[in-house]
């Protein structure tokens, strides 16, 4: 059929089977805005501002596994953007990002609301596109889709002209694709599989290291299966929260700067490393050097360029992650989980020797309370977002995970003002589980125009206000490096959160003892609107344990004793 490349985006997104798409309307974009007024098959979510509407949609991908799309106009609202594209690369997340673009007779011009969209995203997408025709959108699109979700999941960017909008042409969305140079490789070598089961099967003290693309590539029961099945201890990225329950006997723990003694002193004493949809980042890794240095390593990842990018892999197999953990479950009769007897005995005395804990206190909230209480009163039924900082690091470490995908943060780009945003994307993908997103005092405020987002939409995020008066983490590395000059870090002047909130439409708390944040807690649920509680905790308490930058696992920054008074 002959219709306008504006249409024909319309008519993509419905063939794809997209529900919801986030964005914010402009001049470039303004033919295709014309057009979803006219649809009803998918609802269009206005955010306030073009960043909030790309962490929304990565917070709806990371939540339902699907391809998030997102929709902006040229040149602010691009560079608005290019946050949320950055972040979404970085964690391997499938989005589809469609710009308008000023016509193609300006392009080049410095016309108004002019900006080299392509150019500025080429290094933190997965592909792009500039469409200067409409006879070449619906392979585009097509395209864009096909390479988001597939291979190492990523953000695909797709720039359109007005003019091209404009344009009439045939749709033929059952074009076949055809990428030459894209042929992701899914099924891993079963001749690399079996002697990595062979090296499993020998080794004295083997451990799961579990890395985010098990979630993207919904492994996650799959893993289960592989690690009960041969009784090899595992450890968790940040990434990874979930992939196993918190209370599996063989999880340790989370891995890394912020992970427990036992995870990192196992990490440390390992002979033979079993990296699953992980890329050894440097919050993980800490010293290169002194990284698992006794021990062999099988990687398996989707990604070719990742394995032995960073750590050499004695086994490397490349293919789909889930894919590869069914083929070792195949041939896991070679291993007998009692050979490991004694190295789960080692890893529960590390457990023992330093819990991940924190100090209780009568008189001020600790943060980690905070988390932990949530977790008892709404455990499996929330899903948990967050922000950057402290606050993230108390949610991956204390939060009673249970599930994949219940778990949603900004990892590898590190956004502060992630977190609202995407707890509404969250909200939006699975709206039968409550929507918590922990913050602080300095995240919140960098996307809070989204409370009206929040409120017109009917979103009703619970945004948890870890409120220290400080950018928490940078003042922890001020005080532990910086001999406590606290330059810049100190945030006493702060709004009043609770009008904020009820000036948007939204419902606000502030909470100075424990049983205010159960009441809070429990009338936000019942209310079911867009909601801020306002937490006063503890100033000046640490995110422990530490490794500190460029330190090695095995010498970790732990919480000090508590004298006794």
């Amino acid at each position: 059929m002959q219709i306008s490349g504006a249409q024909m985006v319309i008519e993509a997104l419905i063939a794809e089977g997209v529900e919801t798409v986030f964005g914010y309307p402009g001049g470039a974009i303004m033919n295709v805005y014309d057009e979803i007024y006219k649809q009803n098959k998918f609802q269009h979510i206005l955010t306030r501002h073009e960043q909030a509407a790309v962490h929304a949609a990565e917070g709806y991908s990371k939540a339902s596994g699907k391809v998030g799309v997102s929709m902006i106009t040229s040149g602010p609202g691009f560079t608005n953007a290019v946050t949320g594209l950055a972040d979404a690369y970085m964690d391997s997340i499938p989005l589809v990002v469609i710009s308008g673009q000023v016509p193609m007779s300006l392009i080049g011009t410095d016309a108004f609301q002019e900006i080299d969209a392509v150019g500025i995203s080429r290094s933190c997408t997965k592909h792009n596109y500039l469409v200067t025709d409409a006879k070449d959108l619906p392979r585009i699109l097509k395209e864009a889709f096909y390479i988001a979700r597939t291979g190492r999941p990523g953000p695909v960017h797709v720039d359109i002209p007005k003019d091209v909008t404009a344009q009439i042409a045939e749709f033929d969305y059952d074009v076949a694709l055809d990428l030459e140079t894209y042929k992701p490789h899914v099924n891993g070598n079963p001749r690399q599989i079996k002697k990595a089961m062979e090296a499993i099967a020998n080794a004295k003290r083997p451990l799961f290291y579990l890395g985010g693309g098990i979630i993207n590539s919904n492994a996650a029961y799959e893993v289960r299966d592989l690690v009960h099945t041969t009784g090899i201890p595992a450890v968790e990225t940040f990434m990874a929260r979930g992939t196993l329950s918190y209370d599996d006997s063989l999880l340790i723990g989370m891995l890394g700067m912020h992970g427990s003694y036992a995870a990192n002193m196992a990490m440390s004493e390992t002979d033979l490393v079993i990296a699953l949809g992980a890329r050894f980042d440097d919050r993980v890794t800490g010293k290169l050097s002194e990284f698992a240095k006794n021990a062999a390593v099988i990687h398996v990842d989707i990604d070719p360029a990742s394995i032995s990018k960073l750590v050499n892999a004695n086994y490397p197999i490349v293919g789909d992650v889930k894919n590869v953990v069914n083929e070792m479950l195949k041939l896991s009769s070679m291993v007998d989980s009692n050979n490991y007897e004694q190295w789960r005995e080692t890893i529960e005395n590390f457990a023992e020797l330093h819990p991940l804990t924190f100090h209780e206190d009568s008189e001020n909230i600790k943060p980690q309370w905070v988390v932990k209480r949530v977790g008892e009163l709404l455990g499996d039924d929330a899903n948990i977002s967050t922000d950057v900082g402290q606050h993230q690091m108390w949610a991956a470490q204390f939060y009673p995970f249970t599930r994949p995908r219940q778990f949603i943060s900004s990892g590898g780009l590190g956004t502060m003002g992630f977190g609202f945003p995407a707890a509404m994307g969250v909200k939006a993908a699975v709206p039968e589980k409550t929507s918590i997103n922990f913050t602080g005092d300095g995240s919140i405020l960098m996307n809070c125009q989204e409370l009206m987002t929040a409120v017109e939409k009917k979103l009703p995020v619970i945004n948890i206000i870890l409120n220290n008066n400080f950018l928490g983490m940078v003042r922890q590395w001020q005080t532990l490096f910086y001999d406590k000059r606290h330059s810049e870090t100190d945030l006493s002047v702060q709004p009043d959160f609770v009008k904020l909130a009820e000036a948007f439409g939204g419902i606000g708390y502030r909470v100075s003892t424990k049983e205010e944040f159960d009441a809070a807690l429990k009338e936000a649920v019942e209310k079911n609107i867009v909601a801020f509680i306002d937490v006063k905790v503890e100033r000046f308490e640490n995110v422990m344990p530490m490794v500190p930058s460029g330190g090695s696992l095995f010498n970790m920054m732990l919480l000090e004793k508590k004298e006794s008074k």
